[in-house]
């Protein structure tokens, strides 16, 4: 059974989104974290998953909506996390964050057809990724990778072909990390839930 996974952080004022501050408040850099979670989940369940797991640090609340099952994040460093949100699967894996509002259910079915791949890989433009989909999830295929630098992608692909995967790519996106990412992304998927907020918070501003 395939499994749809979710590394999130309950968006809260000066714990998400940090980076969009101080071009946004504290608490709007938050409330668009909310958004992006929010349009990220409505994708997932629109895709052919088995089962939808939200691997969440925090609490969850109301805006976790029915069909998505919630699970405390481990601890440890993000690798530890992710390889600790892998093993919650029981066959094929697809893992994304809560950055990428934009995502749609047709890319996640793509991730999720291990048909003629044993992995697949979504780079960031960043330098990061967005998805890493596993066909037989094994937590060395991410653990010891360095997260959160410019090279975390080259690496974690690396990993994947070194261990003799065959690996397909999926299309880079944009994180929103940054005023100018959130501006990008709002453009690029401007029927979002992200997008309506980002505008409606600029618009304020003026």
């Amino acid at each position: 059974m395939s499994t749809l996974l979710v590394i999130a952080k309950t968006p809260v004022a000066g714990r998400v989104k940090t980076r969009l501050t101080p071009a946004f408040t504290p608490q709007q850099a938050a409330d668009l974290a909310l958004a992006s979670l929010r349009d990220t989940l409505a994708a997932v369940l629109a895709a052919p998953a088995g089962r939808r797991v939200l691997v969440l640090d925090g609490k969850p609340a109301s805006w976790v909506p029915e069909g998505i099952e919630v699970v405390p994040q481990g601890t440890g460093g993000l690798d530890v996390r992710l390889a600790a949100a892998f093993a919650l699967a029981d066959g094929p894996a697809l893992l994304i964050g809560m950055d990428t509002p934009q995502v749609t259910p047709g890319l996640l079915a793509a991730g999720l057809d291990f048909t003629e791949a044993d992995a697949w890989f979504g780079p960031a433009d960043d330098g990061g990724f967005w998805a890493l989909g596993l066909a037989d999830p094994d937590p060395a295929l991410v653990l010891g990778v360095p997260m959160s630098v410019p090279q975390t992608g080259e690496v974690q692909r690396r990993r994947l072909i070194d261990a003799g995967l065959a690996v397909r790519d999926l299309p880079e996106l944009c994180d929103v990390d940054t005023p100018a990412d959130a501006a990008r992304v709002a453009a690029a998927a401007p029927r979002t839930r992200f997008a309506a907020l980002y505008s409606a918070l600029c618009t304020v501003a003026r």
